[in-house]
């Protein structure tokens, strides 16, 4: 059996850790450093830094934020926001990060993928898709929700996966911040298309919601609100996988 990772996600606008639901009515949740220690120290395997007002408003990920986080956490960590370029890239992974992460600039351009994954490799291309139900399926949204694509979920993961991405990082726009657990039929749906690891986000409030995840084919959970407001440490929901059958790192 593979092991399951726990990737605990800061949020990040004006250098604060910021959280609220899908996307809006965000609120204070801390320092991105003493967070990203903290998730460190109960056994995070990875952790995700998203700058979300970065593609708002139309400038790169603040890198001092980075380096900060960085400078906190031995663990590898998966940056985006404002990602548009592999000059962009280049700037996050010389602040610290180990991979990066596109998402309104790939729905853009896909061939940023293809350019990102030649440069640095794919093991370090993640494109976060955020997804949001639309009829029989679920639709691409960018720009934090408010830009409905079109574009069909399914298709947009094959072919990024084709162009390059070596990780999906796939978030229910519906479920984001609610604690209804994740969209399992979203999630089951994306990693019987493609072959890359799926990174589920989105709607976790208990153990058995991330095991449920896992079970539908993730191959990691990310959560965020779940850690911030202190409902459970990362090392509690490790137990509760394990007391589930699944495979954890310590």
């Amino acid at each position: 059996m593979l092991t399951s990772r726990v990737i605990p996600c800061l949020d990040v606008r004006d250098g604060r850790v910021v959280k609220g639901v899908r996307f809006q009515g965000l609120r204070d949740a801390g320092d991105p450093a003493e967070r990203a220690a903290l998730y460190e120290a109960q056994g995070a395997d990875e952790l995700v830094l998203l700058d979300v007002s970065a593609t708002p408003e139309g400038r790169g990920s603040a890198l001092e934020t980075v380096r900060a986080v960085r400078r906190a956490l031995g663990v590898p960590l998966s940056v985006g926001g404002g990602v548009r370029s592999v000059r962009d890239a280049e700037a996050l992974l010389a602040a610290g990060a180990d991979k990066v992460a596109v998402n309104t600039a790939a729905v853009e351009r896909p061939a940023l993928l293809a350019e990102l994954a030649r440069r640095f490799g794919r093991q370090c291309v993640v494109l976060a898709i955020d997804a949001a139900r639309c009829g029989e399926g679920w639709e691409v949204v960018t720009r934090s929700g408010a830009a409905r694509t079109g574009l069909c979920v399914l298709d947009w993961a094959a072919e990024a996966e084709g162009l390059g991405a070596g990780e999906l990082l796939l978030t229910s726009w519906d479920r984001d911040g609610t604690r209804e657990g994740y969209d399992l039929e979203l999630l089951a749906a994306v990693a019987e298309r493609v072959r890359v690891p799926v990174v589920a986000s989105g709607g976790a409030a208990t153990a058995a919601d991330c095991a449920a995840a896992l079970e539908a084919g993730a191959s990691a959970v990310l959560a965020a609100s779940l850690f911030h407001d202190g409902d459970l440490a990362v090392s509690d929901l490790k137990t509760g996988l394990r007391g589930r059958g699944l495979e954890v790192r310590p």
